[in-house]
């Protein structure tokens, strides 16, 4: 059997996440919907890791193995004429039968914009956490450089995480300003559940004058969940790439 590499995007509004949840409906349920009608067979898929409910890709990445071959030049056509128009297949590729989307993952980068226009921006609103008013975006980007490096992140990550392990190594960790539109980017080799989003939350904090740049360097050090920011909404956070 051939071992086939995707890359998606997607509008997550809709769905609870990339993996398959018990009573909700999710990406990899839809996609894989979509491969039993191309190969006329179950055909499981593995992603790099679960986006969280709400939450978008522009470069999520997902491999199966083929019942059967098929063009590797039509697979991306076959799929997105039955994917509903918020899921798309951008590239399909042959790999090696080793190759694991999520184990072999490197790095991830994430994005989460901020809208900071007085009314939130239609054609943003599903994409953005609208947060009108003044911040000191220098402020909250010399408190995003105390998460670089490797850190355990038992403060940001939500409580419903069930893994051991919560070290991670942050490898950028910046903001950008467009107009009244904010992003922030941020590259580590693996994410908590929730990680970013708590991230960004402290960030945001940081940006209203409520805790220091140096609070964060003391809030990574306690690894208490109550002493970092909010959680801030899934729809301004999108898996941008992963890296193998």
């Amino acid at each position: 059997m051939l071992n086939v590499k995707l890359t998606l995007a997607y509008d997550g509004t809709l769905y609870h996440g990339f993996q398959r949840q018990r009573n909700a409906i999710s990406i990899q349920e839809v996609l894989e919907r979509a491969l039993h009608r191309v190969y006329g067979d179950v055909t499981p898929v593995t992603g790099s890791g679960r986006t969280d409910s709400g939450v978008h890709a522009r470069g999520q990445v997902a491999n199966y193995y083929a019942p059967f071959e098929i063009p590797i030049d039509r697979i991306s056509y076959a799929l997105n004429s039955l994917l509903p128009g918020d899921i798309r297949v951008l590239t399909a590729e042959i790999v090696s039968k080793e190759f694991h989307a999520r184990f072999d993952a490197r790095s991830k980068i994430y994005s989460y914009l901020v809208d900071q226009a007085e009314f939130h921006s239609v054609m943003n609103r599903l994409y953005s956490y609208h947060l009108p008013g003044p911040l000191d975006v220098s402020s909250m980007d010399q408190a995003s450089k105390y998460f670089l490096g490797k850190h355990n992140f038992s403060a940001f990550c939500s409580s419903k995480s069930c893994v051991k392990n919560k070290e991670r190594e942050i490898k950028k960790a910046f903001w950008e300003e467009e107009g009244h539109m904010l992003r922030f980017v941020i590259e580590a080799d693996g994410f908590l559940y929730n990680m970013v989003r708590i991230i960004v939350g402290t960030l945001l904090e940081t940006g209203k004058g409520r805790m220091s740049p140096r609070d964060v360097s003391l809030i990574i050090t306690s690894g208490h969940r109550q002493a970092a920011g909010p959680t801030v909404p899934a729809r301004g956070l999108c898996l941008e790439k992963v890296y193998y």
